[in-house]
């Protein structure tokens, strides 16, 4: 998210799209550690003082890319938990199934990866998704339609895990993976999947 405007010239939010969408690129293409921040300003047509008022440093750079991508704020609670956790998880594979995606994740779990890149990937990318899942389940759990005394903090993250472990094991989780980890996670918590 880019940092608070200050005095002076308005920000130009057309300079604002075009450095996430280059740094977006860079990350599914370059990886991480060789995305330059003067690269991905030259790239986007404007000068690294631009890039660096709006995002500090290159995890600023890069978990604000990534998080501009969600649209979470377009998917609206319905009255229908599971079908908004199919819908759920469908936004979630599509978003780590892009190009760079897991290798983004992969270089979270490396002991020498920038702490201040995983404290925002996790902030910014991982408990907001956390967040949505455990809302819905909340939601299903509170009409009764899974078990009163589902453990739903230990099925958040075999959700999401579930997907990595499978394209980590080299198997692509298949277009009705979000289908199955639903009907799956929904059995495990005492409802009836449809």
């Amino acid at each position: 998210m880019p940092s608070p405007a200050q005095p002076g010239r308005p920000r130009d939010p057309e300079i604002d799209a075009r450095v996430l969408a280059v740094a977006r690129e860079h990350l599914g293409t370059r990886g991480y550690e060789a995305m330059s921040l003067a690269a991905v300003a030259e790239e986007a047509g404007t000068t690294r003082q631009a890039v660096y008022r709006r995002w500090p440093t290159k995890a600023d750079l890069a978990t604000a890319a990534i998080a501009a991508m969600s649209r979470a704020a377009e998917r609206t609670p319905t009255d229908d938990p599971y079908a908004d956790l199919v819908r759920e998880l469908r936004a979630y594979a599509a978003g780590v199934g892009r190009p760079g995606g897991v290798s983004l994740v992969g270089t979270m779990l490396v002991d020498a990866t920038d702490p201040d890149l995983v404290t925002q990937y996790r902030e910014r990318i991982v408990l907001p998704r956390r967040a949505q899942l455990r809302e819905i389940l909340e939601r299903a759990r509170d009409a009764g339609l899974i078990a009163a005394d589902a453990d739903v903090e230990t099925v958040l993250p075999m959700l999401t895990g579930a997907w990595y472990a499978t394209a980590l094991a080299g198997e692509a989780p298949g277009a009705d993976w979000p289908d199955r980890a639903a009907a799956l996670a929904w059995r495990a918590l005492g409802g009836t999947p449809r």
